[in-house]
């Protein structure tokens, strides 16, 4: 089967580079969910054998759930080429009886390690905290792309995960595979976090420069729902959720603040007419979706709204799908990260990247 048989090419790697073939360990990979990003993720894997044979790891797929699949678990590994082709088991378990929930899928598949890609929740985060905490609980590391469990059950999982001495990693929550979460808790000790502002939705990027170049509102949407940039059904973008979502993430996680969705004041963008959004630009000011939060002595206060930016702002220069967040911190009052049109190998890279620092660190 493909998944182990690279586990067999990683091996083969390390004899040829003097490594001990008892520096190798091989883990059970679950996958809950398998559209774009698992699949992407996947491939990555498949991509990066040799590196990750390197660092002593080699992986096995022996765990996939979809509403398409149910509960697919085999132990001794599923054939990870098959299922890129669409071409799923039947029956791929040896004979034992199909999983019925998912703390029985998690045991036939002796889970090390759970990447959760479902569907985003932003009013409770469910049912992703479920599945990670289940996961945590079996003793098996949580890497998730999703940010509902981050921003409704940070605290609780990560406590879980401590206990449990398993790690819970989120780091394609917010701007794709960029570390941010791990560049404030890996390398930036002690630093104390002041408030930051960025752009941090990609469709609303889109939507707003195709009404610069002379769309009207509607016509950008579908222009972007034609990219494949824009969901079917955008609201959730163009309301501003998604990156209402993502600043309560690094408000939770950076600044330590348990804020909730509700204390965040959210506006979107599809009061904006084409003529304003080129008026504004024209004008030097361009409209912009910005995430904005600053502590203050009693938290912090954070919104998502429309705001016209000034050239001399590094915000007014990211379009198409691009991303920034600009920290304020005590001792670098301005740290600006920028993220330059990222695909999903991008997201995927995240999780590959958390999965690495859970079974390395």
């Amino acid at each position: 089967m493909a998944a182990l048989a690279s586990g067999r090419l990683s091996r083969g790697h390390l004899a040829s580079d003097s490594f001990q073939e008892t520096s190798i360990r091989t883990y059970n990979l679950c996958l809950l969910g398998f559209g774009n990003v698992n699949r992407t993720l996947v491939r990555l894997l498949q991509k990066k054998n040799r590196e990750l044979g390197e660092r002593g790891i080699a992986w096995r797929l022996t765990g996939l759930a979809t509403r398409r699949t149910g509960w697919v678990a085999n132990g001794n590994g599923l054939d990870v080429d098959a299922l890129l082709e669409d071409r799923f088991p039947a029956q791929s378990r040896g004979g034992a009886p199909a999983p019925q929930d998912l703390h029985e899928w998690l045991s036939q598949a002796k889970a090390d390690v759970l990447f959760e890609a479902t569907s985003l929740s932003h009013r409770d985060g469910q049912p992703a905290i479920a599945h990670i905490r289940a996961a945590l609980e079996m003793g098996a590391h949580a890497v998730t792309a999703n940010k509902g469990p981050v921003v409704h059950a940070y605290e609780e999982l990560s406590s879980l995960a401590n206990a449990k001495g398993r790690r819970f990693l989120f780091e394609s929550t917010v701007m794709d595979g960029v570390p941010i979460f791990a560049m404030f808790r890996d390398n930036l000790p002690l630093i104390h976090l002041q408030g930051f502002r960025g752009i941090l939705n990609s469709t609303t990027n889109v939507i707003l420069s195709g009404m610069e170049a002379g769309l009207s509102f509607d016509e950008s949407l579908a222009q972007a729902q034609q990219l494949g940039v824009a969901e079917t059904d955008p609201s959730h973008d163009v309301e501003g959720w998604d990156a209402a979502v993502k600043t309560a993430a690094l408000v939770r996680v950076l600044m330590r603040i348990p804020i909730r969705l509700e204390e965040i004041q959210r506006e979107g963008i599809h009061k904006l007419s084409g003529p304003a959004v080129r008026s504004a630009r024209m004008n030097g000011q361009p409209y912009k979706l910005v995430c904005r939060v600053q502590r203050t002595a009693q938290g912090v206060t954070a919104s998502v709204r429309p705001e016209q930016v000034p050239w001399s702002d590094p915000l007014a220069w990211v379009a198409g799908t691009s991303s920034i967040v600009y920290f304020e911190t005590d001792i670098f009052p301005g740290l600006v990260i920028t993220e330059n049109n990222p695909g999903l190998e991008a997201t995927a890279y995240g999780m590959l990247a958390d999965f690495v620092r859970a079974v390395k660190e």
